[in-house]
């Protein structure tokens, strides 16, 4: 079973910090998304920093999601 987001946090350059239910931390970069159809609209910061994690995943308020397999198998390792 692949780990779930237990957390998540917003960080500068369309970055997300990630907590997984393995207690590891990474970083997921949202920048290559932000052209793509319903993503484009979370380059307004404002948008973008109202992430928060649903089920195991995270969700934004108007529907954009990932599933938990794309953010644990796409993250980085955090450096702290």
């Amino acid at each position: 079973m692949k780990p779930k987001v237990s957390k998540v946090k917003p960080l500068d350059n369309y970055r997300l910090k990630l907590t997984f239910t393995t207690n590891e931390e990474k970083i997921f970069d949202v920048k290559p998304y932000l052209n793509k159809g319903i993503f484009n609209e979370l380059k307004e910061p404002d948008i973008f920093y109202q992430v928060r994690e649903s089920l195991g995943s995270i969700l934004w308020p108007n529907g954009q999601d990932f599933s938990s397999e794309t953010l644990y198998e796409e993250s980085i390792e955090s450096e702290n």
